[in-house]
C-alpha cells in the first residue's frame, strides 16, 4: 500500500480538507475518496516532493497532539472531528501530516488504536497499550491525559539530567581549549628559546614539547582517529544489541551517575505500572510493557524474570523482591496496594518517592561535580604552566647570574 497526500471538498458542505489516503494507485484513493463523501481536487503520492518524507517528530510535539486531543476527547466531541481539529491546530509539519493519516484511517473506518499502530517509531508500546485500553474501556480523553501527563514528568526529569551534565561538559571544553592554546602557542616558543640559548630543555618542559610537535604534524590523523572511535561507538550503541547491552550496563554502574539512572529506571516502571493498570490492562501485560517503558535493556533482561513468577500464580510484590536493580520500596508498596486492592496507587506512590529522590540527587551532582572539576582543571593547566613559565623564569635567572 502507498500513502497520498490529498486536498478534497467535502460534498455536503463543501468545506476543503487535506489529509493522507492509503491505496495502491492515484485512481484507487480517488475513488475511497469519493465513497467517504469527498471530491478530490489533488491526490499526490506522498514523498515525491522537493524533499520527500515527513521530517521528525520532537517529545514535545506528541505531548502537545496528545494533551489537544484528550481535551477535545473529553469536551465531548467526535473522535473525527477532535483529530481533525487537532489537526488544524498543529505547526509542526510533521506532526501534522500523521495526524492527517490517522485521520484519513479513522474515517475509513479503522480503530484509533490500528491508526497508532502504524507508527511505532513515535507511539511506542506503552502509548498503544493504553490508547486500546481507552477505547475498550471508553475511557480514551483519561488514557490520553494519563500518557500526557506521564511524557511531560518524563521529559522534564531527563531535562534535568541533561541539565546536569551541562556544566561538566562546558568546563571540558574550557580545559582542552586552554590546554590546545598552550600547547599550540606557548610550547614551542618556550623550545625557540632554549635552542637560541643552547640550553638543554627540562624534562617535563621535553615531555610537553613532544606532546606539541606529535600533534602538530599529525593534528589530522588524531583528529581522524577520534571520528572514527565516536561513529564506532555510535554504531555499536545503537545498531547492534551487544553494544546497546554495554552501554545501557555502564548507565547503570558508572560511578556517581549510576545511582541516579537506577532510581529513574525504577521510577519510570512504577509510573508506566501504575498507568497501565489504572487505565484497565490486565496484570501481566501491564507489567511487560513497564519493563520495557525502562528502555534499558539490562535492567529490561533483569525485570523480565518477574513475569514468569507472575504467570505461575505469585503476586507481583513477590516477583519483584530479588531482582537486581528493584529498589525495596516498589515491591513493599506493591504488597500494601495488593492488599488494599489499591496496586496502581501504590505503584504510584513508590514512583513519586523516587522522583523526588532524583529531583534532590541531580542538584547533589551538580553541587559535587563543581569543585572536582576544577581540581581537574587546575591540575592539569599547573602541569603545562610547570613545563613553560617555570623554565622560562629559570632560564632568565641563570642569565642574570
Amino acid at each position: 500500500m502507498r500513502r497520498f497526500n490529498y486536498k478534497a471538498k467535502e460534498k455536503e458542505t463543501g468545506k476543503i480538507v487535506k489529509g493522507n489516503i492509503q491505496a495502491e494507485n492515484e485512481q484507487i484513493a480517488g475513488h475511497l475518496l469519493i465513497e467517504q463523501g469527498y471530491i478530490p481536487q489533488s491526490v499526490t503520492e506522498e514523498g515525491t516532493g522537493l524533499f520527500g518524507g515527513k521530517g521528525h517528530v520532537t517529545g514535545k510535539d506528541r505531548i502537545m497532539f496528545t494533551r489537544q486531543l484528550s481535551t477535545l476527547i473529553g469536551a465531548g466531541l467526535p473522535l473525527a472531528t477532535s483529530l481533525r481539529t487537532v489537526a488544524e491546530q498543529t505547526q509542526a509539519k510533521a506532526m501534522k501530516a500523521i495526524v492527517e493519516e490517522i485521520l484519513a484511517n479513522v474515517e475509513a473506518g479503522k480503530t484509533l488504536y490500528d491508526s497508532f499502530a502504524q507508527y511505532p517509531d513515535i507511539f511506542n508500546g506503552v502509548y498503544l497499550a493504553l490508547i486500546k485500553a481507552g477505547e475498550t474501556s471508553g475511557t480514551l480523553d483519561l488514557a490520553l491525559k494519563r500518557l500526557a501527563d506521564q511524557e511531560e514528568k518524563d521529559a522534564a526529569m531527563m531535562s534535568k539530567i541533561k541539565g546536569a551534565l551541562v556544566y561538566p561538559a562546558i568546563i571540558l571544553v574550557v580545559i582542552i581549549a586552554v590546554l590546545a592554546f598552550m600547547m599550540i602557542m606557548v610550547v614551542p616558543q618556550v623550545k625557540d628559546l632554549y635552542e637560541d640559548m643552547g640550553e638543554e630543555l627540562p624534562g617535563l618542559t621535553q615531555f610537553l614539547v613532544n606532546i606539541s610537535d606529535f600533534f602538530g604534524a599529525f593534528w589530522w590523523l588524531v583528529l581522524l582517529i577520534i571520528i572514527v572511535i565516536a561513529a564506532a561507538i555510535w554504531y555499536a550503541v545503537k545498531k547492534t544489541p551487544v553494544g546497546r547491552k554495554i552501554a545501557d550496563g555502564f548507565k547503570i554502574h558508572v560511578p556517581i551517575f549510576g545511582g541516579l539512572f537506577r532510581k529513574l529506571y525504577v521510577s519510570r516502571f512504577a509510573r508506566t505500572a501504575e498507568m497501565m493498570l489504572a487505565t484497565g490492562v490486565p496484570m501481566l501485560d501491564s507489567i511487560k510493557i513497564a519493563i520495557e517503558a525502562t528502555s534499558n535493556v539490562v535492567i529490561e533482561e533483569e525485570y523480565s524474570k518477574s513475569l514468569e513468577i507472575i504467570k505461575g500464580g505469585k503476586p507481583l510484590s513477590e516477583s519483584l523482591k530479588d531482582r537486581e536493580y528493584m529498589l525495596p520500596l516498589v515491591p513493599q508498596m506493591a504488597s500494601i496496594g495488593e492488599e488494599s486492592g489499591k496496586i496502581d496507587e501504590m505503584l504510584g506512590k513508590a514512583a513519586q518517592v523516587y522522583e523526588n529522590e532524583l529531583d534532590e540527587q541531580i542538584n547533589a551532582i551538580s553541587t559535587m561535580i563543581e569543585p572536582i572539576l576544577m581540581v581537574i582543571m587546575a591540575g592539569l593547566i599547573g602541569i603545562v604552566i610547570g613545563g613553560t613559565l617555570l623554565p622560562i623564569y629559570s632560564l632568565v635567572n641563570s642569565v642574570a647570574t
